[in-house]
């Protein structure tokens, strides 16, 4: 077998990767390249593999006959609107023939549809005796292959150049570039993975006053989000060592592809044309334009609403409960009512049997619908206003909200003076019964607690930044946070969550909510809250993951709670005495030991010092760059903005309406 790759009209790059070739042949290519970068411009990049066989094969055979039919196939259909991905098979064996195309997200139907004529004319001349080709274009792939390519990752064979122009001569301005690059690539491959339906992202970012730093990474739509993130992560770790520092850098693979540069590169947004009075602009670029205008909008006009009420009423009822205190914010949601009837049958009328758990509002019941789901029936408790308040802010919320780990709200129901929620059932109770039960009988090992670490982060992520609004959890603890079967965990209770409305970086209460412990200090001392505050919580619930120990029942001589002890035995060098004594044996000391910087850099007593969910996840999913130093957590001194400890207890009971305080049951 050989194997052949052939680039061409490379622009202005110099660092090209191949995958397995044959020694002679890199030769060849490497006399090729400086006519090919000289003949290059910025908007034909042009490459391919050809896996050549031995066996004979001509214009008439059946292989062929299947590979034009699955070709003219995906080409016809390429010109469809969102048709940015197609697979197609014909055939069968030994001559069956699998296809698939995939365009980048901001093309146009009959851009894709020109650029994959141009795709298969070019193979048809330069790889006829092919069965497994790919070829790239600036703005779409082609395959083929005479084996199943649907839902299987391959981040090989792959293409990488670098533009052989860095972004300054000095190696400081150079790393410094590196590394917002690098966060940037990074947060784009999480996005997109986490998006099951689209599997691209793209942003911008500030490198200077004066310049940007545009990224782009996409999958194949036929991916799991763990292949896409497994994907596009390789393919970041591949482009580094070669290209980053470099003012540009792409890497297209089999199954995914990457880049960055310090221009726009894409046309999202873009309609202009050499000359505006006589070019008529696309349609889909019009109605682009009118729904992202609509929706600045909508948004302008929520963010004036909320401010004017926040301005026309008293400031004790400015938390977000009080938006949705209308029946018509719920009555919005009228598809996902149940009837009072259903959820008693399912739940046998609400009897001790089915009984699962009891909070701060109401009780929880497993019920079984009488199509055999099974669901969680959260009863609120008759005449509590705050229940109230929690009930229409969760309906409210949670059915924006869609992620694999935040709990998945089913319906609800409005009867006389019953508010009741159902909920997916999720079996296996929450985080906090496997930490802290009663029983030692079921330990979690150090890559269970890992991987309820990464999801944790991950539904977070998509609060603060990947959800169509931006929200702050509020009361991020071990027991809200429940796990399913497979031990993959889910965030659950939205009522007390505010949206935090356009750019708002910061929010003020006079009410504060929550559970004392996982509040971040501004929050507790001052009502002000933030995603910040979010990270904070997300902070001294990982410490909880990797001791064992819970926070607000922190006993140990000579310290005063849980961050207290963690800081302490990490500026001593103590580190892995943080750590379970029950998962000591399972765990990873990498991992053990850079969760525990994570953790600390969460809960830093200067809010602008934690890092963002973003950061929070790249850190998890890479090892490859050292962290930050931590500085001090809240209180370690026992003293901040010259009140102490007790000083600051005080403060929240007088704050704090004690009904807010939640402490639920596990479920």
């Amino acid at each position: 077998m050989c194997l052949f790759f052939l680039p061409s009209n490379i622009y202005a790059y110099a660092h090209i990767s191949f995958y397995q070739i044959d020694s002679m042949l890199v030769s060849i290519l490497f006399l090729w390249m400086p006519i090919l970068i000289f003949t290059a411009t910025a908007y034909d990049f042009k490459t391919k593999y050809c896996e050549l066989n031995t066996t004979s094969q001509t214009n008439n055979t059946i292989y062929y006959s299947n590979l034009i039919q699955v070709l003219d196939s995906l080409a016809s259909e390429s010109n469809l609107v969102n048709k940015l991905f197609l697979a197609k098979s014909t055939g069968i064996q030994p001559d069956i023939v699998y296809g698939l195309y995939l365009c980048r997200a901001d093309v146009l139907p009959n851009d894709c549809r020109n650029c994959l004529l141009d795709a298969r004319e070019d193979i048809n001349t330069t790889c006829p005796l092919s069965k497994v080709v790919v070829t790239w274009r600036d703005v779409c792939m082609l395959r083929y292959a005479n084996y199943s390519m649907v839902s299987v990752m391959n981040s090989a064979p792959f293409f990488e150049i670098c533009n052989e122009v860095n972004i300054s001569e000095l190696a400081s301005e150079q790393n410094r570039f590196s590394q917002v690059a690098n966060n940037l690539m990074g947060q784009l491959s999480i996005r997109a993975s986490n998006d099951l339906k689209k599997m691209f992202a793209y942003d911008e970012v500030s490198y200077n006053d004066t310049e940007k730093i545009y990224g782009y990474v996409q999958c194949t739509p036929d991916l799991s989000g763990s292949d896409c993130s497994k994907c596009l992560q390789e393919s970041i770790d591949r482009l580094r060592p070669y290209c980053y520092g470099k003012k540009g850098a792409r890497l297209v693979a089999a199954s995914c592809n990457i880049r960055f540069e310090i221009y726009k590169f894409l046309q999202f947004t873009t309609a202009s044309s050499d000359n505006p009075a006589k070019k008529k602009i696309p349609s889909k670029i019009v109605a682009a334009i009118v729904a992202t205008f609509s929706v600045f909008v909508v948004t302008a006009a929520i963010c004036y609403l909320f401010i004017v009420k926040k301005w026309f009423r008293p400031i004790a009822s400015s938390d977000l409960q009080d938006k949705y205190a209308d029946e018509s914010d719920i009555i919005a949601h009228e598809s996902l009512q149940f009837e009072f009837g259903t959820i008693e049958e399912a739940t046998n009328n609400f009897s001790i049997e089915n009984k699962v758990g009891e909070g701060g509002f109401g009780e929880v019941y497993k019920g079984i619908l009488a199509n055999g789901q099974e669901v969680a029936v959260k009863r609120l408790s008759k005449g509590s206003r705050q229940g109230s308040l929690e009930f229409k802010n969760e309906v409210a919320l949670l059915a924006k909200l869609q992620h694999r780990n935040l709990v998945r709200l089913l319906g609800f129901c409005l009867h006389a003076e019953e508010r009741i929620l159902i909920y997916e059932y999720v079996p296996n109770n929450s985080l906090d019964f496997f930490l802290f039960g009663p029983t030692n009988d079921v330990k979690l090992d150090w890559s269970t607690r890992y991987r309820i670490i990464g999801g944790i982060a991950r539904g977070m992520l998509y609060l603060h930044e990947d959800s169509r609004l931006r929200f702050v959890h509020r009361d991020l603890k071990t027991s809200n946070i429940l796990l399913d079967q497979e031990m993959n965990p889910k965030i659950s209770d939205f009522g007390i969550a505010r949206i935090v409305c356009g750019s708002e970086e910061q929010a003020k209460t006079s009410r504060i909510v929550g559970t004392f412990g996982y509040m971040s200090p501004e929050y507790a001392m001052h009502g002000h809250f933030s995603v910040k505050s979010d990270v904070y919580s997300f902070g001294v619930l990982l410490l909880e993951i990797i001791s064992g120990k819970k926070n607000t029942r922190f006993f140990q001589s000579g310290y005063t709670d849980l961050l207290c002890f963690a800081w302490s035995k990490w500026k001593c060098g103590e580190k892995l005495e943080i750590l379970d004594t029950n998962m000591v044996d399972s765990s990873s000391e990498n991992e053990a030991l850079r969760c525990i910087n994570i953790a600390l850099l969460c809960v830093q007593e200067d809010d602008e010092l934690r890092p963002s969910m973003a950061s929070v996840v790249f850190m998890l999913n890479s090892d490859s760059d050292a962290l930050p130093v931590p500085q001090h957590p809240p209180f370690v001194s026992g003293k901040r903005s010259g009140h102490t400890t007790s000083e600051l207890q005080e403060s929240v009971v007088w704050l704090t309406d004690a009904s807010l305080i939640t402490d639920v049951h596990p479920r």
